[in-house]
C-alpha cells in the first residue's frame, strides 16, 4: 500500500510539474490569429490576454520600407487592406512582465485581395505532440526509477544473506 502511494505521488508530481513548465514555455510567446474583415490580424499572449498597444510594421511583397507602422489596439488587433497580391509580413513586438517578444506572421492575399492563409507558430502546430512526448518520457522516468529501486533492493538484500 505505501508504494502505490510513493508511486501515486511521483506520477502527480511528474504531471504538475509538467503543467506547471508547459505554461511557463506558453506565456512566453505570442499568439496571433488572422480574420477576414479587409485583413485583420489579432495578437495576444494567452487566449484571454491580448497584446494591447503593441507595436508592429507591415511589409508588401517585395517591399524594403514598412507599408505600415504602427500599434495593436487595446483588443490586439491590426488591420490593413493589401494593395496588391502576395505575401504580407506583419512583424510584432509585445511588451509583457517578460521582456520583449517578437514574431512575423506571414499573410497570404489573393489577386481579390482577400486572405488565403497565414503562417501559424510552432508552438501552435505542434503543441499535443509536445505534451503527449512529454507525459510519455515522464511516465517512462517513473517506471525506470521504480523497476531501478526494486533491483537495488534485490541485490542488497542478497548480499547482506551472504554474509
Amino acid at each position: 500500500m505505501k508504494k502505490i502511494r510513493k508511486i501515486t505521488r511521483y506520477i502527480l508530481g511528474w504531471i504538475v510539474s509538467l503543467t506547471f513548465f508547459m505554461s511557463l514555455a506558453w506565456s512566453h510567446s505570442i499568439h496571433y490569429d488572422a480574420q477576414q474583415k479587409g485583413i485583420s490580424v489579432r495578437i495576444f499572449y494567452a487566449k484571454d490576454d491580448p497584446a494591447s498597444y503593441s507595436e508592429y510594421e507591415l511589409f508588401g511583397p517585395g517591399d524594403k520600407e514598412p507599408y505600415q507602422i504602427g500599434r495593436t489596439d487595446r483588443n490586439g488587433f491590426l488591420s490593413f487592406l493589401p494593395d496588391r497580391p502576395g505575401v504580407w509580413k506583419v512583424k510584432v513586438w509585445g511588451e509583457s512582465s517578460h521582456g520583449y517578444h517578437g514574431t512575423t506572421i506571414d499573410v497570404q492575399v489573393d489577386s481579390s485581395f482577400q486572405m488565403v492563409s497565414f503562417s501559424k507558430p510552432l508552438i501552435a502546430t505542434h503543441t499535443k505532440l509536445l505534451v503527449g512526448a512529454s507525459l510519455i518520457f515522464g511516465l517512462f522516468g517513473v517506471y525506470a526509477l521504480w523497476k531501478s529501486r526494486k533491483r537495488d533492493k534485490k541485490c542488497c538484500g542478497n548480499m547482506s544473506s551472504e554474509k
